[in-house]
């Protein structure tokens, strides 16, 4: 396979690099309203093959979460989606705020629930405790609160996880990892925010720096180093068209870039798959057993 040198899918940005104007790479481009409507499909037919007529999801103002929850009211109907608000005394208002827009915009039910409470509580006797566990503690502690809504409600944890984000492994395992089902999880996030625009959500929203809202100044792209726009060029020819290294560098990513990407990778197969099981019978969960779950129905 030819990969085109990195001069050849150089983003077009237009006047002052607006980030709305930027031209996705060939490589990223897809059919949005097939994809759209297979994905409301998908949440529509395994929502109910599961038992549950509701969705319930953590609405961040991020555009993953807009995404999500804008699939989950066109797939079940805005009344039976359940936008929880999951604010911490440090996170940004304005995440609040767009949140909230969001929710108007979509017509779906929401729930504030603020996690200050629970995490001050359990870091009352661990007050040096860094930023990392900290904003870990935040996600898990953010997944139990929906988990709980989903018993109330009788409704299923949507995620809103990124194929990119689950690649990096940039999420907290058993916290913003979790879900019942995940439509956005074979999207990069170059390709969230296209399905986003399509689903009408707000264009700032859509192209605002991405972040997981864990502490202030926190940002997604800050943290990985490089730009989402970038890592999900590589991404796509390193995993779904099997580059190999030395055409990748051939192309123009920097082995630098390259080395951190495939070690971040490796580093964070535990995060996508269950809790590895040791084999000591003929049929082993998640080895042997590995029918869906509507068998024997």
């Amino acid at each position: 396979m030819t990969v085109r040198p990195a001069a050849a899918y150089s983003l077009r940005v237009m006047a002052q690099r607006d980030e709305s104007c930027i031209e996705p790479p060939a490589d990223l481009v897809f059919d949005v309203p097939a994809a759209a409507a297979l994905l409301r499909d998908f949440l529509r037919r395994e929502t109910r093959k599961a038992g549950f007529r509701r969705a319930v999801l953590g609405l961040s103002g991020g555009v993953d979460s807009a995404a999500a929850a804008a699939l989950a009211c066109r797939a079940l109907g805005p009344r039976n989606v359940l936008c929880a608000l999951l604010p911490y005394r440090d996170s940004s208002p304005a995440s609040l705020r767009d949140a909230r827009r969001v929710i108007r915009r979509l017509g779906a039910r929401s729930a504030l629930i603020g996690i200050t409470p629970m995490i001050d509580a359990y870091f009352a006797r661990d007050r040096r405790a860094p930023r990392l566990r900290r904003g870990n503690k935040m996600a898990r502690e953010r997944m139990a609160v929906l988990y709980d809504l989903s018993a109330r409600e009788h409704a299923l944890v949507v995620g809103t996880s990124n194929k990119t984000e689950l690649l990096l492994g940039y999420g907290t395992i058993f916290g913003d990892l979790a879900s019942g089902l995940n439509p956005l999880g074979d999207l990069y996030k170059t390709q969230v925010r296209t399905l986003a625009l399509h689903l009408g959500i707000p264009p700032d929203i859509v192209w605002k720096a991405p972040t997981a809202d864990l502490w202030a100044g926190q940002t997604d792209e800050k943290e990985i180093g490089y730009r989402y726009a970038d890592i999900d060029r590589l991404l796509v020819l390193l995993v779904d068209r099997r580059s190999g290294p030395g055409e990748l560098i051939a192309a123009g990513f920097p082995p630098r870039m390259l080395e951190r990407v495939t070690r971040l990778i490796a580093a964070s197969q535990f995060k996508r798959r269950p809790p590895l099981i040791a084999k000591l019978s003929p049929r082993t969960i998640g080895i042997d057993f590995r029918y869906p779950r509507d068998w024997g129905r």
